[in-house]
């Protein structure tokens, strides 16, 4: 990533080497490679005596498999994000919509820097620093951060580590230059093993009985978009009561391991019972789902995509094999 393939690049590093308060926005349900990057973020900031805080619309606290992360210091609830800042940063979210009830704090802000790796953004920020062909969002942060001069020191580069381990699925999904990136992060010492457990491999026992029901809602359709095959399963709110955000996302990468078909999709219901779906879609083979996911009025990458839905779960099911065909 340089000046010339991501144009806003100098110009991010000028704003955020200026700014005098800062505030970074995280995606609703924020995952380990928004919140990292946010605190990642922040942690660089507040070496050099910029106010900054980092918050997120949903949940109201901070997942607890990354509550471990360096600077959690920083992140402020909901309505207490500032309504006037001198930068506002988001990360890792291709749409304002992304920012949940936070969106509006975009219009109190002098200047505004989307920093992602989404090939769907809509680049809504005055600046944009998107680059798609980046592993995670924290390996944008970390050029930013090289830019500024910057030293990625061991809290920062767990921040890093833990976007760039859940972002790659624990380093399946890679390209020429990841593991050197990471070899940098862990020789600042970080315990890469651990951080990776606790983001990814560790669950409480009522993952278990989820997971039976779950599953048993699983459904194959081996003719959905062109015999490649889609696999489905449905997750309702009475199926997670007492378990955290991280176990329901889990269940895409379970379901995801069908040999039979080429996408996979999990239906999760909101958590008031209401009639309103967050759809998890993976793929591979070339199976662009992101492109999908755009059109169903969400977004992402080109294996590892979501949106939001409405109607019954037959509903969604019906229109996800409608948009595939």
């Amino acid at each position: 990533m340089d000046a010339a393939s991501v144009p806003d690049l100098e110009a991010a590093v000028t704003a955020l080497g200026t700014a005098t308060s800062v505030t970074v926005l995280c995606h609703i349900n924020p995952d380990a490679d928004s919140l990292g990057s946010g605190l990642a973020l922040a942690l660089a900031l507040r070496g050099r005596a910029i106010a900054v805080q980092v918050a997120f619309a949903e949940p109201d606290d901070v997942p607890v498999s990354m509550r471990s992360l360096p600077g959690v210091e920083f992140v402020v609830p909901a309505d207490e994000v500032a309504r006037e800042v001198d930068l506002l940063v988001t990360v890792d979210c291709a749409s304002a919509g992304r920012l949940g009830s936070l969106r509006d704090r975009l219009d109190g802000a002098r200047t505004t820097l989307v920093i992602d790796h989404h090939r769907s953004n809509v680049h809504f920020g005055a600046l944009n620093v998107i680059d798609p062909a980046a592993e995670s969002t924290t390996s944008v942060v970390a050029r930013l951060l090289d830019a500024l001069d910057i030293p990625i020191d061991r809290a920062i580069a767990h921040c890093l580590f833990a976007g760039l381990v859940t972002d790659t699925g624990s380093f399946r999904w890679v390209q020429p230059g990841t593991h050197r990136f990471a070899d940098r992060l862990l020789d600042t010492g970080i315990d890469g093993a651990e951080i990776t457990r606790e983001l990814l491999d560790t669950h409480p026992f009522g993952w278990l009985p989820m997971l039976s029901r779950v599953l048993g809602s699983a459904r194959l359709v081996p003719e959905a978009h062109g015999g490649a095959g889609l696999v489905y399963a449905v997750v309702r709110t009475e199926d997670t009561t007492g378990l955290r955000s991280e176990e329901v996302e889990s269940v895409i990468d379970i379901v995801r391991t069908t040999s039979e078909a080429v996408i996979a999709a999990v239906l999760k219901q909101s958590g008031d019972g209401s009639p309103q779906w967050s759809v998890s879609l993976r793929s591979r083979d070339g199976v662009d789902v992101g492109s999908i996911a755009t059109g169903l009025g969400g977004g992402g990458h080109r294996f590892a995509a979501g949106y939001t839905a409405y109607g019954s779960a037959e509903d969604v099911v019906a229109d996800l094999r409608l948009a595939l065909d």
